[in-house]
């Protein structure tokens, strides 16, 4: 008899396991709550994307003269049209996950799912009975949801979740952002870019204030925000939001995470605005699926624990995504590798999950990509490293393109010249990454980076020009 496998949640993670394991001849029942796609096709990187792509042919068109085109009549943002657009993007990439199901073999079960016991899961469909699924093996994927903050509760009408950004029927004249992190960051592009008057506030000292982003590329995507005149108060905090005849009025002051605040830093300051997006971190799908029930084991924020075999406490569960939290990597692509890896492992394999070359996507603008150590990471566990950058304004296609702002840095080690890291903001950043993504993954070092040739001229000259800088033998960086 095939094995049975079931997975829970169809987001990137879910649908990529139960598409691994059927491949392999296993009975699969996949279980969705909501749509396929999960958090990623739904509500974060495809929609969040449409509206990016709408933002930046905005500014495109408002600079078209530079390129010696001119615009008749007065342009406008049209949001019922560009929601139509987002809505049939989302459909389309459903329809195909669907077709994909049909294609595999895979039960597809559009409904609640819960736990009974290790070998057993329960589907509650919306217009039937519940369902018994029995399983030899369990894979988890149930996600997150965005997180509110006390005193911050969203409302969904003036106090938004990125969920609700993603809906709006209108361009807010006024928008305050809570957290500068890479969802607050990308929305502060859309809004900035649409229209909105965009103030973003970051508990800590810089924008992107993740460890695997380099604090050169936050430092440059704080400039270029400031230059579209959006507002970015770092260390600070918002303390008190109320109704008020103009707007919100919104009280912001010294972030608890700021040692030895000046007078300036502890003053507080009002601000009034239209609307308030919380963008602050997201929570686990772990309560009322029936964890407890197994031997799965939570740490004490909620999130699943698993070993890199995506392995759980509970041998016949395995654990993939988000619901593993911010310990692991929150990404999309990362839950898709980790699903191929749980399914495998499901099916009597014994693979590992390597984070080592998981690279960062940021769609602000300019965009962000990381991969691998930044030059602080890479010292701190001991390497002897090395650290050149180039400017995408020294590249004929940046200028051709009227894209300059920027730059890639290369991390490699001392002595053997291997490839660490690599930190890209600059035009097309998160295409570009894919060929410091393969060095890192490969150990590849500078030499054989400077020894490709790259095609002239296109942005991917940056890899190339800065591989030359590490070796001392740069041409024109």
């Amino acid at each position: 008899m095939a094995p049975r496998i079931c997975v829970m949640g169809a987001g990137p993670g879910g649908y990529v396991a139960a598409v691994r394991a059927a491949q392999q001849g296993a009975e699969v029942t996949l279980i969705e709550e909501e749509k396929p796609g999960g958090t990623c096709l739904n509500w974060g990187c495809i929609p969040s994307k449409v509206m990016i792509s709408t933002a930046e042919l905005w500014e495109r068109c408002r600079r078209a003269a530079d390129f010696g085109i001119t615009l008749p009549g007065d342009m406008a943002v049209d949001m019922d049209r560009l929601m139509a657009r987002k809505e049939k993007v989302i459909q389309d990439q459903i329809k195909g996950l669907h077709n994909l199901f049909d294609h595999h073999r895979i039960r597809y079960h559009n409904g609640t799912a819960k736990i009974l016991k290790t070998g057993v899961t329960e589907v509650t469909l919306p217009d039937g009975p519940a369902t018994a699924v029995a399983w030899d093996r369990l894979i988890l994927a149930t996600g997150s949801r965005p997180m509110d903050l006390p005193g911050l509760e969203v409302d969904g009408r003036r106090i938004l979740s990125s969920n609700d950004a993603l809906c709006l029927d209108r361009v807010p004249p006024s928008l305050l952002i809570v957290g500068g992190g890479v969802i607050g960051c990308e929305f502060a592009h859309i809004f900035g870019a649409l229209g909105a008057k965009v103030t973003v506030v970051e508990a800590l000292d810089r924008l992107l204030p993740l460890p695997s982003v380099d604090g050169a590329c936050s430092k440059v995507l704080q400039r270029e925000m400031k230059k579209r005149r959006m507002r970015c108060l770092t260390n600070r905090t918002v303390q008190s939001i109320r109704e008020h005849p103009e707007g919100l009025r919104v009280v912001i002051g010294p972030s608890p995470f700021k040692n030895n605040p000046s007078s300036k830093d502890k003053a507080p300051e009002d601000i009034t605005v239209d609307t308030v997006l919380v963008a602050v971190g997201r929570r686990p799908n772990t309560d009322g699926i029936g964890l407890e029930q197994t031997r799965v084991e939570l740490d004490e924020r909620g999130w699943v624990k698993s070993d890199d075999r995506m392995q759980t406490a509970d041998s016949a569960i395995f654990a993939v995504g988000d619901v593993l939290g911010p310990d692991r990597v929150m990404l999309a692509h990362a839950a898709s590798a980790e699903g191929l890896v749980a399914a495998d492992n499901a099916l009597g394999g014994d693979r590992r999950m390597d984070y080592q070359a998981v690279p960062g996507a940021i769609f602000t603008s300019p965009e962000v990509a990381t991969v691998g150590l930044t030059e602080t990471q890479a010292r701190e566990v001991g390497h002897a490293v090395r650290s050149d950058e180039v400017l995408f304004r020294t590249l004929g296609k940046a200028q051709v393109i009227g894209d300059i702002a920027g730059q890639a840095k290369i991390v490699s080690e001392t002595r053997t010249g291997q490839v660490l890291g690599v930190h890209i903001i600059g035009p097309h950043a998160t295409e570009l990454i894919a060929e410091g993504t393969l060095a890192v993954n490969k150990g590849l070092t500078v030499e054989d980076l400077a020894g490709t040739i790259h095609a002239h001229p296109t942005l991917a000259e940056i890899i190339g020009e800065t591989a030359l800088k590490a070796i001392d033998r740069p041409l024109h960086g």
